[in-house]
């Protein structure tokens, strides 16, 4: 049997080593996701922005096939970027269709106005491809970043995320 000393000296000593391994795997650090959004083909970095967990990100873009104006919506959550709803709008105003998220994929290359909500679909990274049409705008926070202005018409454009630790600043 140890002796008080001993067991209050083991008993600090094993939760300052968990401590340690939480806060090296980042699971203390949670609530930030650091999105960098660059030029795929040179690497040039055009965005770095921390975001809370609950933070979220809209990028907007018209299908080029059907005319028809994309929203998707993703937010932040653990240092990755979660969509959880996409509404491909009707031109004439009318409200679109509420669909289940299962149909989502098939729903993205038929055709037609929607709107899925309760989407839980995880990234880590995003490539966007810039078309003569679509004219993608992503938005973060107040700032909108039009992507075919950053890379041109077929250049494409890579958004990652990951967890943030708080005494690193990958935005620099």
């Amino acid at each position: 049997m140890l002796s008080g000393t001993r067991s209050w000296t083991l008993f600090v000593l094993i939760h300052l080593l968990v401590g340690l391994l939480l806060a090296s795997s980042g699971a203390l650090c949670a609530g930030e996701t650091m999105v960098q959004l660059t030029h795929r083909e040179t690497g040039k970095r055009i965005s770095c922005t921390v975001l809370r967990d609950g933070e979220t990100l809209i990028l907007t873009w018209t299908n080029s096939l059907f005319r028809l104006l994309v929203t998707e919506t993703y937010v932040a959550e653990g240092g990755i970027l979660v969509q959880t709803g996409v509404t491909f709008a009707d031109p004439n105003g009318k409200e679109p269709p509420l669909v289940k998220p299962e149909d989502v994929e098939d729903l993205y290359h038929t055709g037609g106005p929607f709107k899925a909500e309760g989407l839980s679909k995880p990234f880590r990274r995003i490539v966007f491809r810039i078309g003569e049409i679509g004219n993608p705008v992503l938005k973060i926070r107040d700032y909108a970043i039009e992507l075919a202005k950053e890379v041109g018409f077929g250049g494409s454009v890579m958004l990652e995320s990951r967890s943030q630790l708080n005494d690193e600043n990958p935005c620099r």
